[in-house]
Order: structure tokens, then sequence, then C-alpha cells
């Protein structure tokens, strides 16, 4: 299916540092990882801040409103992203 896997045209939430405030341009993944991220707030035009990456950048904890959440890099992967404060 097109569109569906890494977000290859801008930046991903997988690429972004600590401390980083961006905002969710869309939703690159398919099927149920895609359903899992917007079952989690993640929605095109939020607001979104990375608040720690694990050794070896995986997984990565961000914030979404005032919902914490913890995702592995192949999901982040998924996430393209806008930076908007850093």
């Amino acid at each position: 299916m097109p569109g569906c896997g890494t977000c290859h045209a801008g930046h991903s939430l997988n690429d972004t540092r600590p401390g980083t405030t961006c905002r969710i341009r869309r939703l690159c993944g398919c099927g149920a990882v895609r359903q899992r991220l917007l079952d989690l707030g993640m929605q095109p035009d939020r607001e979104i801040t990375v608040i720690r990456a694990a050794p070896l950048r995986d997984p990565i904890e961000v914030r979404v409103g005032d919902t914490f959440i913890v995702l592995r890099r192949r999901e982040a992967a998924q996430v393209e992203v806008e930076i908007e404060h850093a």
C-alpha cells in the first residue's frame, strides 16, 4: 500500500533530539501500528515533545498533550514531524 512505512519525505520523530517540541504532520504507517499511534493521541497537527531517549535511542519517551508515551524507534520512524522548538 503506498504511503506505508517509514517517512522519507520529511523529518521523522525518530530523528528528533530530546527537549525538542514539534508538530505531527502525518503518520506514515499502516494497519495496527498506525491505529495504535492514533489511539495514543498522535494525530496530525498535535504538538509533541521528545522527553528522553534510552541508550541507542530505543525506546524514546514523548509527551502528547498531558500523556507520556514510550515508542520504539520503528514506531517513531513512522511519525513525520515539523520542528517548532529545539
